[in-house]
């Protein structure tokens, strides 16, 4: 399958599911052209992640109890009067009685009729045409929000990473509280890409402002290793295992950081703690092994780390 294939992976069927958007709203942003699906294998229409936005807005404005006949003629008209140097993406949309508005800078229209509103301060409807760039306004519609868009982002993340990315991003913007699987997701993903480390590395340390979590300093760790960062990854590594003493992997990994930082007595110590939750970590025996080798000139540090191993043992 191509990435295009994926891009282009929603039926009708699941945008109905997703969004909440009736088949006649859908149906008509088609036919009206707003929306330009592909067709799959079987001739049926298939929506990009693009679509999913565009067809959110109107769901928003349906809730808003815009009637369906408004919300196509709405977005019909600003299809066919808008010039093409004025991208969509930044209008902004909102409910005015039953009617959509439109604000293009400081002017508010009409998008039916096109005459000119007054502003009396109503609150927009998330973000413009094609894309949200603000969270609804109520605490309700923000976390109903958030639920969606972290579902579409799983559903995402191994078929459409763009869109998965995108759709993460969406959670963390939209929702009441800092949402800690949406940024763990986020870095874990920008990670898989080896040219994407610092900026998955920004994700997780935005994460930890928030959340004092293991995982997220492991994480964070990984990448600052991966960047060549090693006195940070020892330290992030440390605030791991300080969190969560008994993560073996988290000890391992800094005894290799620290043994690559020539910090020898530290990483044998470190790798006997992998040791003793993990007896049968057999590259940590390895790693102390040799370590104690070239200990031998400190015999007190020999002594200390081979009466530790022997306590594991026992």
């Amino acid at each position: 399958m191509t990435r295009r294939h994926y891009q282009h992976g929603y039926s009708l069927r699941d945008l109905q599911s997703l969004l909440g958007v009736s088949r006649r709203v859908l149906s008509g942003l088609v036919a009206a052209g707003f929306v330009a699906p592909s067709r799959g294998h079987r001739n049926e229409l298939r929506f990009s992640f693009r679509d999913v936005v565009l067809l959110r807005t109107a769901f928003q404005l349906q809730s808003a109890k815009i009637p369906a006949r408004r919300i196509l003629q709405a977005l019909s008209r600003l299809k066919s009067e808008l010039p093409d140097e004025a991208p969509l993406s930044r209008l902004r949309l909102s409910a005015v009685g039953d009617a959509v508005a439109v604000r293009t800078g400081q002017t508010q229209w009409d998008a039916n009729s096109g005459q000119m509103l007054l502003d009396f301060g109503e609150s927009e409807v998330a973000g413009g045409v094609t894309e949200m760039d603000h969270a609804p306004a109520s605490l309700k519609s923000r976390e109903r929000q958030t639920e969606d868009w972290f579902a579409l982002a799983e559903q995402l993340q191994e078929t459409d990473p763009e869109g998965a990315e995108r759709a993460y991003w969406k959670v963390i913007e939209t929702s009441p509280e800092p949402h800690y699987q949406a940024y763990n997701n986020l870095g874990a993903l920008l990670a898989r890409n080896e040219n994407r480390c610092a900026e998955a590395l920004k994700v997780f340390e935005a994460a930890l402002e928030h959340f004092n979590e293991d995982l997220l300093h492991y994480n964070r760790a990984v990448l600052l290793e991966q960047l060549d960062r090693l006195e940070e990854a020892a330290e992030s590594y440390l605030r791991c295992v300080e969190i969560n003493s008994h993560n073996d992997e988290a000890h391992f990994n800094r005894g290799t950081v620290l043994e690559q930082l020539g910090r020898i007595d530290e990483a044998a110590d470190a790798y006997v703690k992998t040791l003793r939750l993990n007896p049968d970590h057999g590259e940590a025996m390895q790693h102390l092994e040799q370590l104690i080798g070239r200990l031998k000139g400190n015999t007190q540090a020999v002594i200390r780390h081979l009466s530790a191993l022997r306590r594991t043992n026992a």
